[in-house]
Parts: structure tokens; C-alpha cells; sequence
């Protein structure tokens, strides 16, 4: 295989723009992005290229980035390994002196990776990539025969799903999924017949109806309300799948990927930002955007002109991806250092298989945008104008009931703030990503895996108990009034903190009111508490340079100009910890502590503006 060196990959255009968090910075905004099959064809195509000649060149040996990729435990390696050769081998023409040696270095690396652990999504991609290579015809070329009976008898879905019940092992219901996608692509390859895909097919859509609900968007647990990222993903991924596999949709398949595309378009932007909360977003908040939008331009779900838009936005998404997210330094992506930050499943053990994953999903999407005849098409200029034709407020609902779950967008210009209240369920219920506190790409941000009590009241008792009102929102009302969006709602239990699934601690409740309007947001909450406690409150924000004035805190740089809190002591400090204060784009400058001791209640207030 050829060596691309990093300098040729720099005069390519890969990540020709430093990474280096800064306050500011949030990644360029795009008013005329290069058409996406330019960007990935001249920047996303060659990184790949350089990091698989590099890993088939020193095999075993290889580093990225100072991790030993093959020593790092990421159980989806060898099938993203795969995935990313059978593209680099599939778009190279035969005639080309590198196709013989990129041929040799994919059964090289198949032989290398055989007995390695590839679990579920690995398996996905790596029999995804045989199929790739079988239509290509090259795929007896690139694979040898005793290498290709082991992989039939390693790829497959039973790995991980028990027959004849059909019932997962260890793992979350979206996997079924996955599992049909293997299933259905055993079919394509001749290695089995098409009743397992069809049962699995038949399971994952129930287990869509089972947990999406009347709203259409799938709980990410067994019904305990966490509606996340994925729960608008995933339909977006079920759609793809029946793209790649040649199999038609039912209705409901359209319909449940409409309400995705009806939470997404006004959440459209100039920088080509995604989702603002949940877990493993970042540039996978945006690739989220990407993976579902096309997959309804493909399956005809989007107007002409949502068409038009949708390929704006994926264009603006290519873009970003290399200029923000990629490193010149290490020629891979950066969801790890300069500030940044990410939750443990996508550590930098799987920096290689990350780059990978990422890299499939916008050869894929572009993929389908070129079938759809918008080969190097030079994305809608009007584009900008368009969005300013979208609504300042709207209100997405995902469960009602008992307890209510309803993300609320709201645009100010620019600006994109989320404010979900979609907190349930163990893992994530204590983590800030998942708090009911507004979100905005690049300006308000949660913290992987952290705690802290972010932008809402954490209650210490004399015993020790510590509670925040999280998960139990009831009575959820959403008023849009001129250009005002008040959302009220109580919660008369709060969640105890420390443990893995929430569990309802009644000796709290509160009133709480937000108001988003234009330049800024705020919250109010009446609590009531038995006995005497200590209430912490916690802001960290990429805006510096603060300065006290009375009970208002102002920024001198930043999109954050002014904070200010009633019903506590709050104090700025650019002195804390690096590691625990980190945004998902780059790490946060300031903070703000808030403290208040009170007995049987108290009464909080905070207001965040922001610069005009």
C-alpha cells in the first residue's frame, strides 16, 4: 500500500485547520461550504488512506496518537478495520499501481484481525464491508477461502442473540437492529436464508412500537423514560439499513423517521452543529443530523426543497468535520484532548476504530447524496435565508403521563438552545449531559461522565443524602408567547444521588419555571425540603475574563456575557479542575460556584445572557 505521508495529507486539505480550542471557538461558519462529495472525496478519502497504509504497514505495532490501537480493547475493531478498507480498495480503479497492493493489505489485515474479539456493531461492519467487496466483484480477491470460512462461521448475529427465543445477551434492545442487519446481509452473501432476518426485522420493529410510544421516538431503555441522541437516531439507522440491504420499508418505517426529521430541520444551522445533549455527541451529535436526513431524502420523506436543505446542512456537516474535527498535529479526529471531552464508551482506547466509524458514515451518506444526482452540486445558497424562516419555538413530545419527557428548541437568530426534559433510566440519570438545563452547540455545554450539580440545585442533608430534581417531571406545560417560551413543571420526588438507576427520594419537591427569550434564558424554582440542607449550584462556562458586579457576574470574551443567581452566594474562579470541567468541544474557562444553606425550603433564581 502506498504511504501517504502527513505533509502530502496536509497539501490534500486534511485538517488543514489546527485544532486548538479556544474561548471562542466553535468552528467556522459555513455561508458557502464546498459541495460534500468534494470534501470527501479530496480530504475524508485520503486521511483514511493515510491512517490504513500506516496500520498495514507496522500491523500489530501501530500507534495513533500514542495508542497502541491493537492493545486498546475496542471490541468493534477488526469490522471497522474492514469497513474502512473495502471502501479505500473499492473506489480505487484496477488500473491503478496502488489497487494490487491495497488488495494484498486487505487480506494481510483480514488474516491479522481473524481471531480477534469483534463483537455486535464489528460484526455489523465487517460483513457490511464483504458485501461491499462482493458487489464490487472483488471480494475472492481481497479475502482467501480459508479466511472467508472462519469469518462465515464469526460473523454472525447469534453471537450475541439466543436462539430459537431471539432474545438479546447482555444488551440494550436497539442492538436487534444490528443483529437484523447481520442477519439480512447473510442472506445478500448465500450463507443463510432469509427467515432469521425477517424474525430479527420483525423484532426490532416491535421493539419500536413497544417503546417509541404515540410520539414516535424510541425510549433508549425498557420503558423507563431516557430519550436521548440515539432515540431520534436510531429509526434514522433502521432506515439505512433497509437502504443498504435492498429491502422495502413498511409505512411506519417513514413515518417514525418524519418525526426525526420534524425534530431536526429547525435545529439546522450555519456551522453545521448537531445535538446539544446526551451521551457520544459531538461530532457524533452531528453525524446523527447526517445518517437521518439522508436516509429520508433516500426513502423520499423530504420535500424538494427540506431535499435541498437537508444536502446544505450534510455539506456544512462534511465541512466541519475536517476542519474542526480532525487534527493536522496527529492527522486523526480529536474527541479527547485540547479541552475536550467524551464519555468513557468512546474513549481514546478507539481512537482508530473512531476515525473509522466516522469516516464510513460520511462516505455512506455521500454516497446516497451522489445516487440522488447531487454528485459535487454546489449546496443551496439559500440556505441561510431558509432558516430564518423557521420557527423561533417548538415543542418535540416524547412520553406523557406519569411522568412527561419533551425536548423544547428554541432559536435566537444564530443560536440554537435545547432544553430537554428526557432524564430517566440507570447509567446516565447523574450525569450532566442528561440534566433539564438548556443546551447550545458550543455555548452551553454538559460534561461527559460528570456530576457536578450543573445549573441545578443539589440538596446535601445532615445524613449525608444528596438529591437533585432530574428524572420525575410532571405536569410539563409549554407556553409560546411572542417571542417568549416559558416551560413549568414540578417534580415532588428528587433523584438520590450515587447510585446507577435513580431511585425517588420524597423529602423534596419543587416548582420550576425556565423562560427562553431573545438573549437569554433563565430558570426559577420554589423548593421545599424537610429539614435542614445545603444547596450547591455550579455554571461552567467558556466565557472569561469575569468581573462581580453586585449580584451579576459579566464576561469580557465569550457568548456568555452576564450570569446572575438570587437565593445564593455565587463566586467566578478560572481555578478547578481541567479534567472534570471539560466541554465536548473544548474545555470550559470559567466557573461559577453557588452555595446556600436553607431549613424547609428555599427560593433560586438564575439568568444566563448572552452577547448580542
Amino acid at each position: 500500500m502506498r504511504r501517504i505521508s502527513t505533509l502530502a495529507a496536509l497539501i490534500l486539505g486534511v485538517a488543514a485547520l489546527p485544532v486548538v480550542a479556544t474561548a471562542q471557538e466553535r468552528g467556522a461558519i459555513y455561508r458557502t461550504p464546498p459541495p460534500m462529495n468534494r470534501t470527501v472525496e479530496d480530504r475524508v478519502r485520503p486521511q483514511v488512506e493515510m491512517l490504513l497504509e500506516a496500520l498495514a504497514a507496522e500491523g500489530r505495532d501501530y500507534r495513533l496518537d500514542g495508542v497502541e490501537v491493537f492493545e486498546a480493547q475496542d471490541k468493534f475493531l477488526p469490522g471497522k478495520i474492514a469497513s474502512g478498507m473495502a471502501h479505500v480498495l473499492v473506489a480505487t480503479s484496477r488500473d491503478d499501481p496502488a489497487f494490487a497492493e491495497r488488495q494484498a493489505a486487505f487480506r494481510r489485515l483480514s488474516d491479522l484481525t481473524l481471531e480477534d474479539v469483534n463483537d455486535s456493531w464489528g460484526i455489523y461492519y465487517y460483513i457490511s464491508a464483504l458485501h461491499e467487496l462482493e458487489r464490487a466483484g472483488l471480494l475472492d480477491e481481497a479475502v482467501s477461502p480459508e479466511t472467508l470460512a472462519r469469518l462465515r462461521e464469526r460473523l454472525d448475529w447469534r453471537a450475541f442473540v439466543r436462539e430459537p427465543e431471539l432474545t438479546l445477551i447482555d444488551l440494550p434492545n436497539n442492538y436487534y437492529g444490528v443483529a437484523f442487519s447481520i442477519a439480512r446481509l447473510r442472506f445478500l452473501l448465500g450463507w443463510e436464508d432469509a427467515s432469521a432476518s425477517e424474525a430479527l426485522l420483525a423484532k426490532t420493529l416491535q421493539h419500536f412500537r413497544d417503546y417509541s410510544g404515540e410520539y414516535g421516538f424510541a425510549d433508549e431503555t425498557s420503558g423507563e423514560g431516557r430519550f436521548d441522541r440515539y432515540s431520534v437516531l436510531l429509526i434514522g439507522e433502521i432506515a439505512q439499513r433497509f437502504i443498504e440491504t435492498g429491502v422495502e420499508p413498511p409505512p411506519e418505517v417513514r413515518e417514525w423517521l418524519r418525526k426525526s426529521v420534524d425534530l431536526m430541520l429547525p435545529r439546522l444551522n450555519m456551522r453545521g452543529e448537531g445535538f446539544e445533549y446526551g451521551r457520544s455527541i459531538g461530532v457524533y451529535g452531528e453525524t446523527a443530523f447526517l445518517e437521518v436526513l439522508t436516509a429520508a431524502a433516500a426513502l423520499d420523506v423530504l420535500t424538494d426543497e427540506e431535499k435541498a436543505m437537508a444536502y446544505a446542512f450534510s455539506s456544512r456537516v462534511a465541512a466541519r468535520y475536517v476542519d474542526f474535527w480532525l487534527d493536522s498535529g496527529t492527522g486523526s479526529v480529536n474527541l479527547w484532548d485540547h479541552g475536550r471531552k467524551t464519555d468513557a464508551y468512546r474513549g481514546k482506547h478507539r481512537i482508530l476504530g473512531e476515525n473509522l466509524s466516522l469516516s464510513h458514515q460520511l462516505i455512506y451518506t455521500n454516497a446516497i447524496w451522489n445516487r440522488l444526482g447531487l454528485t459535487d452540486a454546489t449546496p443551496d445558497t439559500g440556505f441561510e435565508a431558509w432558516l430564518g424562516t423557521q420557527p423561533r419555538s417548538m415543542t418535540t413530545w416524547f412520553a406523557r403521563g406519569e411522568h412527561d419527557r419533551v425536548v423544547v428548541t428554541y432559536r435566537d437568530g444564530e443560536r440554537v438552545i435545547g432544553l430537554p426534559l428526557i432524564n430517566g433510566g440507570p447509567t446516565q440519570h447523574m450525569n450532566t449531559p442528561y440534566f433539564p438545563i438548556p443546551y447550545s452547540p458550543g455555548v452551553l455545554s454538559g460534561a461527559a461522565d460528570e456530576t457536578f450539580p450543573q445549573l441545578v440545585p443539589r440538596l446535601t442533608f445532615a445524613d449525608g443524602a444528596v438529591l437533585q430534581p432530574l428524572s420525575y417531571f410532571k405536569d410539563v406545560e409549554i407556553d409560546e408567547t411572542g417571542d417568549r417560551t416559558i416551560v413549568s413543571y414540578r417534580q415532588d420526588e428528587w433523584d438520590r444521588m450515587g447510585e446507577t438507576a435513580p431511585r425517588p427520594d420524597g423529602r423534596a419537591q419543587v416548582q420550576t419555571r425556565y423562560v427562553l427569550e431573545p438573549g437569554a434564558v433563565s430558570r426559577s424554582d420554589r423548593i421545599a425540603f424537610e429539614g435542614a440542607a445545603v444547596i450547591d449550584l455550579e455554571f461552567p462556562t467558556f466565557s472569561r475574563g469575569a468581573t462581580v458586579d453586585g449580584d451579576v457576574i459579566r464576561f469580557a470574551q465569550g457568548e456568555v456575557s452576564a450570569f446572575r443567581a438570587t437565593g445564593m452566594a455565587c463566586a467566578p474562579t478560572e481555578d478547578f479542575d481541567a479534567a472534570t470541567y471539560a466541554g465536548t468541544t473544548g474545555a470550559f474557562r470559567t466557573l461559577i460556584r453557588c452555595r446556600a444553606e436553607a431549613t424547609g425550603g428555599a427560593e433560586l433564581s438564575w439568568r444566563i445572557e448572552f452577547s448580542r
